[in-house]
């Protein structure tokens, strides 16, 4: 049986690689620095604050984590979707995937977080 726990730390963990591989391919402006930087800041501390909501003291520092996670995760969506438009990107297929998955992990923490809520109340 599969532990699903380890497969979301490790999309995370893969999302955060791609991203800063992704990143490491951009010109030197100052707007792909920029925001190519806050980028990698975003979706990493996506996948570092899910491994400490993995050892959280109570229901209360579980769920405060989670909601770290799902806020950088939409500040990584955001800023993909600001690249894409500004054409920052050269390979556009790379960043729909990676719009994608960040969509799919939004959606996961949302309900992850939401069944969290229900359980602790």
């Amino acid at each position: 049986m599969p532990n699903y726990k380890y497969d979301i730390e490790e999309r995370l963990i893969n999302l955060s690689v791609k991203i800063i591989l992704a990143c490491d391919k951009m010109e030197g402006s100052f707007a792909s620095q920029h925001l190519s930087k806050q980028l990698i800041r975003s979706t990493t501390s996506a996948a570092l604050n899910y491994g400490e909501a993995q050892s959280a003291q109570s229901p209360r520092d579980f769920l405060h984590k989670m909601r770290l996670c799902l806020k950088e995760l939409r500040e990584s969506l955001v800023n993909l979707k600001i690249q894409k438009e500004a054409k920052l990107f050269e390979n556009i297929k790379e960043v729909d995937e990676l719009l994608e998955e960040n969509n799919q992990l939004i959606a996961i923490f949302v309900t992850s977080i939401r069944t969290s809520e229900q359980k602790n109340r």
